[in-house]
């Protein structure tokens, strides 16, 4: 073999070598990044776990503090409202009422005829506005104004199979989702504005006067008999259609609960007696807050970065507005620590709330064997291509256990709920029906969340109440739910 030659076998054989290691390490180094994805994947799981007894300890927290909460004002981070509904439903109303369902950047206007036990709800309809984003920053005059001329323009168009009895005022149920210190059914002043909005005159002014003013200046001759929140709405809307319903819980963009409390079992009340002996609590527990939950430096760097840090605790780890957030958070870290998206990091991931519940969903949801589903998604959304399907596998289960602590937390508290009732353990060997209606978009839509959820509950109750304790769909409650209860607290009862 000449010289040449011999020159020419050492080089390739250099190069070969030098192939082989590069290979090597670079299979070295992606074994290495899967290894810390792992790792960071596995340690985020430990801190969500929830137990059975952990979640019966959550639930325990939650019952004390609705104990502390009614008895004084600001005795708990639960408020426990007193709603100043005394009177649910029951199918016996007639007539036709109104209901106006303000919560966020749109509002509903209804009507229902309704025809007692015999007719139900006879007829409805609605029509559904949005809110002009300079009026979610400006007066509440002209927030007011607006809204009233479209209640107008909607009583305008009334059709002929809609009949209000002779000599009757019109009445509206109000169900307006913002914190309110309520001074009766029918008055309350606003404490805080969530949910986008700041109209800073509006906070500690009754906003059913307000309301009542602008309806006034558009000539409209409406009474708003019944001021409520979307919960108790709720509430009200399932106790029409099952009279064992006593509980009613949201999941949505935000969480809360209400549920029916003895009157009596109330210290901080001082008002008239109940006419039933009972009161609607709205208990705003997405203000909850326990040293049993289990939260993890995702969720209190997600907190301390919020609009209202060290506040809504328990709704930050179970609504709909923030469990892509967390998912979106612990992906951030997977790809600057473990270069999960390669060697370098997505700019949209960095994007804060740019994940939202809605794609989580869809992608813990997908069933097919490549995850195309969860491939569309991250292009789409984050920019992110040509992922591999252990990658997506590895987001799938991260929207796993997300999802299901949230789920899980969402059963420990109505359990909570259950406790303080008296309606966790069977009584005089007799089983009492217990009915809790349910609503928003993350119960609804988000299947994997809300079958979590009740196969939870179903464990904390055991199976001697597995068959009394039922969870119902409630869908629009809270708009025909402030209908209802206009009719309920009519002036013309």
């Amino acid at each position: 073999m000449g010289k040449v030659a011999v020159t020419a076998a050492v080089i390739c054989a250099a190069a070969a070598c030098a192939a082989a290691a590069l290979v090597v390490r670079h299979r070295m180094r992606s074994k290495g990044r899967w290894a810390r994805a792992m790792a960071i994947v596995k340690e985020f799981e430990e801190k969500c776990r929830t137990p059975i007894a952990k979640l019966k300890q959550i639930a325990d927290a939650m019952t004390v503090e609705m104990h502390a909460g009614l008895a004084s004002e600001g005795g708990s981070k639960l408020k426990m409202l007193i709603s100043y509904v005394d009177n649910l439903p029951t199918g016996d109303e007639h007539g036709l009422f109104y209901a106006l369902d303000l919560g966020g950047t749109n509002f509903r206007v209804l009507r229902v005829q309704l025809g007692g036990k015999s007719g139900r709800i006879i007829k409805q309809e609605f029509v559904e506005v949005s809110i002009p984003s300079h009026l979610m920053v400006g007066t509440s005059d002209a927030l007011f104004n607006y809204i009233a001329a479209e209640l107008a323009k909607f009583v305008r168009e009334e059709g002929q199979d809609f009949h209000l009895p002779l000599g009757r005022q019109r009445e509206l149920g109000f169900t307006f989702s913002f914190p309110v210190m309520q001074t009766s059914i029918a008055s309350g002043t606003l404490i805080k504005w969530t949910k986008g909005f700041s109209i800073d005159d509006a906070v500690g002014q009754d906003v059913v006067a307000g309301l009542t003013r602008a309806m006034e200046r558009q000539g409209l001759e409406m009474r708003v008999s019944a001021l409520v929140n979307d919960t108790i709405g709720t509430l009200a809307g399932g106790r029409y259609l099952n009279e064992d319903v006593v509980a009613a819980v949201i999941l949505g963009t935000g969480s809360n609960a209400a549920y029916v409390e003895r009157a009596h079992a109330i210290p901080k009340w001082h008002g008239p007696s109940s006419k039933s002996g009972e009161m609607v609590i709205n208990m705003e527990w997405g203000n909850f807050k326990s040293s049993h939950l289990p939260l993890t430096e995702y969720d209190r760097a997600m907190d301390a970065e919020s609009l209202n840090p060290g506040e809504q605790i328990f709704e930050k780890s179970i609504s709909g507005l923030y469990l892509g957030e967390i998912v979106r958070r612990v992906l951030c870290r997977m790809a600057e620590e473990a270069a999960f998206f390669g060697d370098i990091v997505p700019p949209k991931l960095k994007i804060p709330f740019i994940l939202r519940t809605p794609e989580m969903s869809a992608m813990h949801h997908d069933t097919s064997p490549d995850l195309r589903v969860v491939g569309a998604k991250l292009k789409d959304i984050l920019e992110i291509c040509n992922t591999s399907l252990r990658t997506r596998k590895f987001i799938v289960e991260l929207c796993n256990i997300v999802a299901s602590r949230g789920a899980r937390l969402s059963a420990a508290g109505i359990f909570g709920i259950l406790k303080k009732m008296g309606r966790d353990t069977v009584k005089d060997g007799e089983k009492r029906r217990t009915v809790i209606a349910m609503d928003g978009g993350l119960y609804e839509h988000y299947t994997e969340f809300s079958n979590c959820l009740e196969n939870t509950l179903r464990e904390l109750l055991g199976e001697e109440l597995l068959d009394s304790v039922l969870v119902e769909h409630s869908n629009d409650g809270s708009g025909i739910g402030a209908a209802l209860l206009a009719a309920s607290h009519s002036q013309y009862l």
